[in-house]
């Protein structure tokens, strides 16, 4: 990933029925970078890419690309392409026509440009090349293109088939293929893979990565699937009512949430309210716990983020909490268990087997206890 900025979303403003779908949204997204706008229906990500897409203008602020603003430009003129979530195919054209389309409907002056072919072109101008063997040599070279798309996308000898002849997968990498044989800096993808299995979309979203680091090109995919965003992503922007809530890594926003809703957007979580006894020491569930990393006043409330995953299961004389199996289920590779404690339901997973009535005691170490500013009124603070 480049730290060249790319694309600049400068207070960004979108309404629709007097609502802010999309509110003074400031955004900074770099060269070959892969960024996931991530969040429920309603949020306003599909706004946002359909805004750097060129397809919505924004109502405030600047969209800018390659330190110009776009604003008022069309798709077309923007170096950006598209993937939707319904792929758009032409039925009646074959996998490679459907990909070559593109090429096929450009200017010869742009395909000159793109192919490189300006002393050509100068050489059909002073009547040194027939303009019949310049147009061959350029369908020539947007034939080769097409084939080295499907080869990206695995699709080779599916060349002659009729899009409606192939699977759903299948016409997922023909839209991929189709927006990569353009070779266009930026690629928007709106949650393309919403339509496939999850075996295919689990596939695919390796895929898609190892693409777009092979290729060098700047992705931008929006999704509502966490799952999605933590495998794909260089960072992911949390959105919630148009306002990012958190901008970051997957790493950084599942271990540091930055507020109760992306802790329970991201994941399963528990969150505790709890006290800050003194640097390095917070109390909740009736217990005092070592944590590092946070500076809170004594004595302030803070609400307590720990994932199941970090509960350690310890023998009960041992544990800090102690509590009762109310449910358990076996996932393969650990168990599933809510384990009620007080009036308090904990989520934990372990690879220990519990059945469901018997006791079992937790704890769980400094480095794996998050702390966040309780929030107020249901604002962010």
């Amino acid at each position: 990933m480049s730290t060249k900025p790319l694309i600049e979303l400068v207070n960004v403003t979108k309404t629709y029925d007097e609502e802010n779908v999309v509110n003074q949204l400031n955004l900074t997204i770099y060269e070959n970078e892969f960024v996931t706008l991530l969040g429920p229906s309603g949020c306003g990500k599909t706004t946002t890419l359909r805004m750097i897409g060129g397809f919505v203008q924004p109502d405030q602020g600047e969209i800018i690309i390659n330190g110009k603003v776009f604003n008022d430009l069309p798709p077309y003129a923007r170096p950006i392409h598209t993937v939707f979530q319904r792929y758009a195919l032409f039925t009646h054209l074959s996998v490679f026509e459907n990909v070559a389309f593109g090429l096929r409907n450009r200017s010869w002056e742009y395909l000159s440009h793109f192919f490189h072919l300006e002393e050509d072109a100068k050489a059909v101008q002073e009547k040194k090349m027939k303009v019949k063997e310049y147009h061959a040599r350029i369908n020539g070279l947007i034939d080769q293109a097409v084939r080295d798309a499907l080869q990206l996308v695995k699709l080779k000898g599916f060349e002659h088939r009729k899009v409606d002849q192939i699977s759903g997968g299948q016409q997922q990498r023909v839209a991929l293929a189709r927006a990569l044989v353009n070779k266009p800096q930026i690629l928007l993808l709106d949650e393309p893979l919403a339509a496939l299995d999850i075996k295919l979309r689990q596939a695919m979203q390796y895929e898609l990565k190892g693409m777009q680091r092979k290729l060098g090109i700047t992705f931008i995919f929006v999704t509502h699937d966490q799952e999605e965003a933590m495998t794909m992503s260089d960072r992911i922007v949390v959105m919630k009512e148009g306002v990012i809530q958190q901008l970051g890594t997957p790493k950084k926003i599942y271990n540091e949430p930055v507020n109760r809703y992306v802790a329970n957007f991201i994941g399963e979580t528990n969150i505790f309210p709890g006290t800050y006894v003194k640097k390095d020491l917070v109390n909740f569930m009736g217990a005092d716990f070592a944590c590092t990393g946070y500076e809170f006043g004594n004595g302030e409330k803070v609400d307590v983020v720990i994932r199941p995953e970090d509960f350690d299961v310890v023998d009960l004389e041992k544990a800090k909490i102690q509590g009762i199996v109310t449910f358990s289920l076996f996932k393969g590779v650990h168990n599933e268990l809510d384990v009620k404690v007080g009036d308090v339901s904990i989520m934990v997973n372990t690879y220990e087997n519990y059945e469901v009535g018997e006791p079992i005691g937790l704890s769980v170490d400094a480095y794996e206890i998050h702390l966040m500013k309780v929030e107020d009124d249901g604002q962010v603070v």
